[in-house]
This record gives structure tokens, C-alpha cells and sequence, in this order.
């Protein structure tokens, strides 16, 4: 009886470690932030220090692959003795990032003497391999293609680049039992049809047009099935499945056809997370989940319906969704929603953006969804106007902008500012030269126009923000120069 009670207790210890691991991993996540990467736009030479390092450290193996067009090194970082063969490689798509981070800070974890049941129950029984930057001469210039201009994900038959060569020798030489192919989607995707940003997409991809599902194939899924359990505990109703059309030039499609079952993770959209930040850190519990799953093979009593139930995602979002809003044209309203969405334009070497934003959709748009709404019942559009005399650029600091918009003023004509500047930190619009507005609300028009009520200013938008007129403070990324 007593021998029955231990039995029972050491049961309940390990099912209780086994549920809580990912919690505890969660919670310890900022020691093993590697915060060297602060934001999506680094660079070859930002890895360059932290690869070097992990050649000091006994548990890594830092090998290097080959060099990109333009003779940037492409490293393979490994890691564990175990017999699994598990491959993953990031920023196919130089602008693709987000996992890459998420890789360095795995590598902090494996560093650590910290969670070392964990630790040494994957290392033993997988050998891990990390390809952070795939195409070094993209992530150069934070643009998806590399320097031949060409799409690696789409270079996988023909292999003329020689990242794609690099990728294929490496899967072939290991011929590796799991690839994790790590990307990232636009941020106005949607899981299925609902209002939740799809934060993380998963995918098995396919290896033939009518998607038969293979043991390779079928592994993959029952892998995902298992990791999505983990990161809907995290980012709940959050979580997508990514298009799974074959694609025959497609490194994730040919790769499963070769015999490695493949997962994708595709990082999307996260309320206030530009910088992607938050989906960094479900990435890291993403990877870590499916490979402890992959190490004590608890796939292998999956079914596929839990892949299955994944929505598929679709393009929803917007950041800004302006609902039943009260247009004037021609002696007559109508009723119009609006779409606005705000583009990363490059500057600093493709370091840093400002923000440029524009009307993407009119009309019913009952359908889609905005990462921020307003229902403008009520509310009339009215293109706002021009302050009435020209100031200096040195003098906008004395204005008081939350003022002039109250007043109907969206735009300050500026002669001299300099015509290198674009942006500028100001709530308002501002003109140079002879550049003027247009009257009517139409696609790909500046997004800077008032809401008003009772004939006056109640809301404004200024370059895609929202700004609610009777609070004191204009919440602003920038404002643009035109």
C-alpha cells in the first residue's frame, strides 16, 4: 500500500513539472533576452560578437557554412549529442527577424547552468543545429530578397543562389529528422475570420499539390498540434495556420519532400508590439516546446486533429478601423467605413523608420478589423485646414498643436525646413512649397483629417493616429512633411 501512495505521489510530482515547465520558462524569459538584439533591424555585424562567443563556450559548435553573395559568413550553430537531427534556419527573408532574436536568446538558455533536467533531457537526445541569418546580404538592407534579387524561398529547385545552396548541402549532409523554417507574416492577418491577430501561423507544409499527408508530413502536424496547446496558453485565440497551397519552389515544401519533417513559424501582428518584442518571446517558447516534444517523442500518440482545429488565417486587420462615419460629396452623406494603415518608411541605413500613413479601404468594411477602432456614428469627415501664415520650422516647438486641431487646423505651411528632414515629432501635417490638399476622402490619401461633431473638431487623425481632441496630450508617432 505504501509502496502504491510513493508511486502515486512521484506520478503527480512529474505530471505537475511536466505541465509547468513552459510556465517557468515564461516567467524566466528576460534573463536569457539577449538584449544586444533590441529591435528587428540589426544587422550581419550585430551577430558577428555574439557568434564569436558562443565559439568560446564548450556546449556550441559554430561552423561556418559558406559566405553570402556579398562574402558576409553564413554560420551553423550546434548544439547536444543525441541521435534526433533537428535543423532550424531564420531570416531566409532578411526582414524577416523576429526568430532570429528568439534563437540568440535559446542560445543564453543553453549557456546557463539554469533548468539543467531540461536542458540535459534535450541535449541528450537531440543534436540541435541553428542557422540564425540566412541571407546576411537582405537583412543588410532589411529587404525579403538577397543581393541577386531573389527570392530565397522561391530558389529552392533551382538553387542559383548560393544561400539556397548552402541550405540544401546542409539538410542533405545532415539529412535531419525536423527543420523548423522561421519567418515572419504581416501584422494584418487574423486568426480565421475573427478580430484576434494571428500572432504566431504554424504550418506542415505540403510536399505535393493534392497535400497528402505522409509520416513525414503527418509528424510535423502532430508536433504543431502539441506546441499550440503551449503558446495558446500565452497568446490565447492568437495563434494561426499559415496557407498550405504547395508550392514546388518552396524551401519548407521540398524540404518535407526530402524526408524532413518540416514546421513553419510565421511571426504576424501583437497589439503595441511593433518591434515584435512579445512575439519574440512566444517564438522562444514555440521552438523550445516542439523540441521537448521532439526529445521524448510525446508526438507520436498525436492525431492530427489537433493541427486540424488551427484556423487558417486570413487578412483582416488594420491599424486604424473607422466605423459608420458620415461623408459629405456632392450635396449628399453617406455612410463609410475607413481603413488606415501606417508604413515603415527607411532611414539610417535601413535602421530606423518613421511612419507614413494612408487610407487602404472605403466603404463596408463590416468584415475586417482594426488592431484600433472608433465607431464614428455621429461624426463628419471634414479634410481640416492650412494654418493661416507660414512659420519657421524653429518655431514649431511654441505651438500648441491638441489647439490648432481643436480649431480645424491639420496642416502648417513650412518654407524652411530642411529638405532632408521627412518626418518630424509633431502631432500636425506639414506642407512646403506648393504641395496642397485634396478635398475628398479617397484610396491612398495622407491619412491627417478631423472627425467632427456638431460642426466641431471632437477627433483627429494625424498620419494614421488617432488623437481623442478632449484629452490634452496627442499620442503621435510623427508626423510627416509633404
Amino acid at each position: 500500500m505504501r509502496f502504491g501512495i510513493i508511486l502515486l505521489t512521484l506520478l503527480i510530482v512529474t505530471t505537475a513539472s511536466a505541465q509547468t515547465i513552459d510556465k517557468q520558462l515564461y516567467d524566466a524569459y528576460d534573463i536569457y533576452k539577449e538584449h544586444a538584439l533590441r529591435n528587428r533591424r540589426f544587422k550581419h555585424k550585430d551577430l558577428r560578437p555574439l557568434i564569436n562567443f558562443l565559439k568560446n563556450n564548450s556546449r556550441f559548435k559554430v561552423e561556418k557554412l559558406g559566405e553570402s553573395i556579398e562574402g558576409r559568413s553564413i554560420n551553423m550553430i550546434s548544439i547536444g549529442n543525441g541521435p534526433t537531427s533537428v535543423l532550424l534556419w531564420s531570416q531566409m527573408h532578411g526582414n524577416e527577424s523576429t526568430a532570429t532574436m528568439a534563437l540568440f536568446d535559446i542560445f543564453n538558455l543553453f549557456k546557463s547552468e539554469d533548468f539543467s533536467d531540461f536542458r540535459t533531457n534535450l541535449l541528450s537526445k537531440l543534436t540541435i543545429h541553428f542557422v540564425p541569418m540566412l541571407n546576411p546580404d537582405g537583412a543588410e538592407r532589411f529587404t525579403r530578397r538577397n543581393a541577386l534579387g531573389v527570392d530565397l524561398n522561391r530558389d529552392a529547385e533551382r538553387l542559383q543562389s548560393v544561400e539556397a545552396k548552402l541550405l540544401k548541402g546542409v539538410r542533405d549532409r545532415l539529412d535531419a529528422d525536423f527543420g523548423f523554417n522561421l519567418h515572419d507574416q504581416s501584422r494584418y492577418y487574423t486568426v480565421g475570420y475573427s478580430k484576434n491577430p494571428a500572432t504566431i501561423s504554424f504550418l506542415a507544409p505540403a510536399y505535393n499539390y493534392p497535400k497528402d499527408i505522409n509520416k513525414v508530413r503527418g509528424n510535423a502536424m502532430r508536433v504543431i498540434g502539441k506546441m499550440n496547446e503551449v503558446i495558446q496558453k500565452y497568446a490565447p485565440n492568437q495563434v494561426g495556420k499559415y496557407d498550405d497551397a504547395y508550392e514546388p519552389r518552396a524551401f519548407g515544401d521540398n524540404i518535407q519532400k526530402w524526408g524532413t519533417s518540416t514546421i513553419l513559424i510565421e511571426s504576424g501582428g501583437y497589439q503595441n508590439d511593433r518591434e515584435k518584442q512579445e512575439i519574440r518571446k512566444l517564438n522562444f517558447m514555440s521552438i523550445l516546446s516542439a523540441l521537448e516534444v521532439i526529445a521524448n517523442k510525446t508526438y507520436e500518440s498525436e492525431d492530427y486533429s489537433k493541427y486540424d482545429a488551427i484556423p487558417f488565417n486570413q487578412r483582416q486587420l488594420f491599424d486604424l478601423k473607422i466605423r459608420n462615419l458620415t461623408y459629405k460629396l456632392e450635396g449628399k452623406e453617406y455612410r463609410l467605413d475607413v481603413a488606415i494603415n501606417r508604413f515603415e518608411m527607411e532611414y539610417d541605413n535601413h535602421r530606423n523608420y518613421y511612419f507614413y500613413s494612408s487610407v487602404q479601404e472605403l466603404g463596408d468594411l463590416s468584415i475586417y478589423y482594426g488592431f484600433e477602432e472608433l465607431d464614428a456614428k455621429g461624426l463628419t469627415y471634414e479634410r481640416g485646414g492650412v494654418y493661416n501664415k507660414a512659420v519657421s520650422y524653429d518655431d514649431l516647438d511654441g505651438l500648441n498643436f491638441i489647439d490648432l486641431l481643436k480649431r480645424g487646423i491639420t496642416h502648417i505651411r513650412v518654407n524652411d525646413i530642411p529638405s532632408n528632414v521627412r518626418f518630424t515629432k509633431y502631432p500636425i501635417g506639414i506642407l512646403t512649397g506648393g504641395s496642397s490638399l485634396n478635398d475628398r476622402l479617397s484610396m491612398g490619401q495622407h491619412a491627417t483629417f478631423l472627425l467632427k461633431k456638431d460642426g466641431l473638431p471632437r477627433y483627429a487623425v494625424v498620419n494614421g493616429f488617432l488623437i481623442d481632441l478632449t484629452k490634452k496630450i496627442a499620442q503621435v508617432k510623427n508626423g510627416v512633411v509633404r
